[in-house]
């Protein structure tokens, strides 16, 4: 337990340097380009003195700012860094700089317009790197989802949709306006203003007309809501040693009951385990909680019923997927 706090602390601490070093890269560059003298560039600020500084060797008696005239280090003080950039007011209050005679490569000399891009730069090149990172993980795992189409096992509906003419297990194509593409708010939107929609029941294409200006809020906000994926009450994987496993779930386990409330999906299910929330909020003592966690669940498998009495954890769970 403790090697992994001090893993996630060092994770932390590079992550928020390599943010740092990028920020005040965004200075440096700048300044760079427009021939400004940048005199210290500092991962972490080093008051009194620095775990790390070097500065290269001058070649030349050019005037001309270049890298080696920069001081690079690393300071002690983990509160972020600072780019010391010669002719401006910064984290140093170096105010005896500009008292001196203004030189042609101080930041005080340069245009507004390069002096603004000097100050923006550290901000701007952060907006960068996010837009690269976010490119790069829409490259790698892309905008991936399921088709409302191959949902094979249709939606589940409320009362309010059933009353429209749904069925639970309806696999939703689209509207009059367009075809569903993924479950979400879009396809809430389309069914709140549609005049028909195409779904399929039982291998069947069929036709449902709606009324075309359904609440749309009231859709969403309903308990349960007015439709979403059906997912079949299958165990699929169990957790060694949590309530499921010692229940005797396996895979291939389907759920049929819950304290006596038929389950015929695992949106019931969960829907049951909500309600439990409820009751958890407002238990008062150890025994209210324990009373509420604990459940009488009946389950299948090989053409046979089991009924058990277990209690789930803390959080509601029974450690199945």
């Amino acid at each position: 337990m403790e090697s992994t706090f001090w893993i996630k602390a060092a994770q932390l601490i590079a992550a928020f340097a390599l943010l740092v070093i990028v920020h005040e890269f965004g200075h440096y560059i700048f300044a760079r380009m427009f021939g400004i003298k940048v005199e210290k560039f500092y991962l972490f600020f080093n008051p009194w003195f620095s775990l790390f500084k070097w500065k290269p060797k001058k070649k030349g008696n050019s005037e001309r700012p270049s890298w080696r005239d920069t001081e690079y280090g690393i300071g002690w003080l983990p509160l972020g860094g600072y780019c010391k950039i010669a002719g401006m007011i910064d984290e140093s209050m170096d105010k005896e700089q500009m008292a001196q005679p203004v030189k042609s490569w101080e930041f005080r000399a340069k245009p507004a317009w390069q002096r603004l891009l000097v100050m923006i730069g550290g901000v701007l090149v952060n907006f960068l790197l996010a837009l690269f990172i976010y490119a790069m993980i829409l490259f790698a795992w892309g905008d991936s989802y399921i088709p409302l189409k191959n949902m094979t096992h249709g939606m589940k509906f409320n009362t309010e949709a059933k009353a429209l003419g749904f069925k639970d297990g309806d696999i939703l194509i689209g509207t009059e306006k367009r075809p569903f593409k993924e479950f979400g708010v879009d396809l809430y939107r389309d069914l709140s203003e549609a005049k028909k929609v195409d779904i399929v029941r039982d291998g069947k294409p069929m036709t449902i007309a709606l009324p075309g200006d359904l609440n749309m809020l009231g859709m969403l906000k309903s308990d349960p809501t007015f439709v979403s994926p059906l997912i079949p009450a299958e165990v699929d994987s169990v957790v060694p040693q949590s309530p499921a496993d010692k229940a005797g779930l396996k895979k291939g386990c389907t759920i049929v009951s819950l304290n006596g409330k038929p389950i015929d999906s695992f949106n019931s299910f969960r829907y049951e385990i909500g309600r439990l929330d409820d009751l958890l909020t407002v238990a008062k003592s150890h025994q209210d909680s324990l009373k509420v966690r604990s459940v009488t669940l009946v389950y299948s498998h090989d053409n046979r019923q089991d009924t058990v009495k277990t209690v789930l954890n803390a959080d509601l769970t029974m450690g199945f997927n």
